[in-house]
């Protein structure tokens, strides 16, 4: 009999990443650090890439006991440093096979209360820095040895983003943008996919928008649960493996049916 409980937990075979190399941006936290922990576990060397070194420095250390790591600090929204960071890793292991986007950042704000200057930074954030690492990562490394796989972890939209239309808007842009490489780029034996998760995914963002919030989303999914990084880490790397080789600009979502049914969040009466 299938133990599902321990199939979720490792759920791929061994070896299933050996000789491979993976990038993954945002690497040092929550998702990013799933990732990454899953692909070394699955025997592929991975890069991770973080904004702040504090993040990486911390998941480095947890990173090499289970296999070879590199980390490298870089702002994802300078082209400049993201060419450093693919120089860093083609110096240190000479191939890029796997390319996992999860860098990004946002605030909870109703759209009135975001100023221009918050609206720009969180696209070029989240848009134009997945764009800067996909096509460096693409261009160098994919596209002339003809292989790779690039996974973009954006956030279940489907339905419009109330109080994050900022990031709502971007990661639409990225959903799109991953559907028209996937075409460009097929001729190259380049897969681009995307998985979105729910915002009723328990991770370190729990800090900064706190229980009641996770609460109400739990609520309003149709499996009564949180999500959790692993599981997200699970969708990720399937997209990433052989498995997936016939698929290319799909849209993963990971929500536990949360798109399907039930309110994010109250709609508040007019005032009168």
């Amino acid at each position: 009999m299938l133990d599902f409980e321990a199939a979720r937990k490792n759920p791929f075979a061994p070896g299933l990443f050996a000789g491979q190399v993976a990038v993954v941006t945002g690497g040092g936290t929550g998702i990013g650090l799933a990732v990454a922990e899953e692909l070394l576990a699955l025997g592929a060397k991975v890069a991770i890439a973080s904004r702040d070194p504090a993040h990486y420095q911390a998941a480095l250390e947890r990173l090499e006991k289970i296999g070879e790591t590199w980390a490298g600090r870089c702002d994802i929204r300078e082209p400049d440093e993201v060419a450093k960071l693919v120089d860093g890793v083609l110096e240190r292991f000479g191939r890029i096979d796997v390319l996992v986007n999860n860098a990004g950042g946002q605030f909870l704000a109703p759209a009135v209360a975001i100023s221009p200057r918050g609206f720009e930074a969180v696209v070029r954030n989240n848009l134009l820095g997945t764009f800067n690492v996909t096509r460096e990562v693409a261009t160098r490394a994919m596209i002339p040895h003809k292989r790779g796989a690039i996974v973009n972890v954006t956030v279940n939209a489907s339905r419009g983003f109330p109080a994050m239309s900022h990031t709502g808007a971007a990661r639409a842009g990225v959903e799109n943008l991953t559907m028209s490489l996937a075409v460009e780029w097929a001729e190259h034996d380049v897969r681009v996919n995307c998985v979105a998760p729910g915002n009723n995914i328990r991770s370190s963002a729990v800090d900064r928008y706190g229980e009641a919030a996770f609460e109400m989303a739990r609520r309003a999914t149709p499996q009564k649960r949180l999500g959790s990084v692993e599981e997200v880490a699970h969708a990720v790397v399937f997209l990433a493996a052989p498995a997936a080789s016939f698929i290319t600009g799909a849209i993963l979502r990971v929500d536990g049916g949360q798109a399907l049914w039930g309110d994010v969040w109250p709609i508040p009466e007019r005032g009168g």
